[in-house]
């Protein structure tokens, strides 16, 4: 029986669940329903009880994470894994192992694809009741801007998750009027492009239980669409919220110009408050 839960162990699982799953994730990707933002879904990634540790190694009251609160988000991330129990540097970095980053590769048809060690805009988050994401496009590069950002993983942990808790993924259709809902259910790993128009969010967490995930993300130095640009994660209201809809318009374009004139991304920033927590 294994009971170690080390790296090496979990990224032959992920691997093993990924070949199996290969012709239901090239379906999937091929296929995008209700959004035109090319994704897929696998279930049951690990061994239950794998899983389980790995929410249990949480802390449940946001220990030592750093808080995110404005009028486009409200959660908790750290990228302080050596904090916390062993099994969270294993998951986060079997997703990162050279081979399931070229098996993901080759399924989904995106060359030369990285991952991020240094965590810069990845690693652990917690929402609790009240949090949220508003509508959004991840930053477009990684940080020396030397690389496009490509793919998104969420590793979702959190156990008997119902949708009626909230705190689900969503992607936006092209005029972001409507979301595809995917549940933010325990051992479900979701990964997503990440290019101009792949806008997506998190509803808002109605249940006092902490929705818990992992985060990872592949980078690129070829754009998703070969051209060069640059941008900020960038957001939007929801479609009720028209006046923040016009206020993220202002706020997204102070952004981005001030970090292509001063070179500051927010994943630098998050990289640094993270270290002095």
């Amino acid at each position: 029986m294994y009971e170690h839960h080390d790296q090496q162990y979990i990224t032959e699982l992920i691997l093993s669940k990924i070949s199996s799953s290969r012709s239901s994730i090239k379906s999937q990707w091929e296929n995008p329903e209700e959004t035109n933002t090319r994704h897929f879904v696998i279930d049951e990634l690990l061994e239950p009880t794998i899983c389980t540790r790995i929410y249990d190694s949480f802390p449940k009251d946001g220990h030592r994470f750093y808080s995110r609160k404005s009028f486009r988000e409200r959660k908790k991330t750290s990228g302080r894994l050596s904090d916390y129990d062993e099994v969270l540097s294993h998951i986060t970095f079997a997703l990162q192992d050279p081979r399931v980053v070229a098996l993901i590769s080759e399924i989904v048809g995106i060359d030369r694809l990285e991952p991020d060690p240094k965590l810069y805009a990845g690693g652990l988050s917690m929402m609790f009741a009240g949090d949220f994401l508003n509508p959004h496009i991840d930053n477009s590069h990684d940080a020396e801007r030397k690389r496009y950002r490509r793919l998104n993983l969420l590793y979702y942990v959190s156990p008997d998750w119902k949708l009626e808790n909230g705190g689900n993924f969503e992607l936006w259709n092209s005029e972001r009027t409507r979301p595809k809902t995917i549940l933010a259910a325990a051992n479900r790993l979701v990964v997503m492009e990440t290019n101009k128009y792949s806008w997506h969010s998190v509803s808002k967490v109605q249940t006092d239980n902490p929705r818990c995930c992992v985060s990872n993300y592949y980078f690129s130095d070829v754009s998703p669409d070969l051209s060069s640009y640059f941008h900020v994660t960038s957001f939007v209201g929801r479609p009720n919220e028209l006046f923040k809809r016009v206020w993220c318009v202002l706020d997204n374009a102070a952004r981005n110009t001030f970090s292509i004139v001063t070179k500051i991304g927010r994943g630098k920033d998050q990289v640094n408050k993270d270290k002095t927590q």
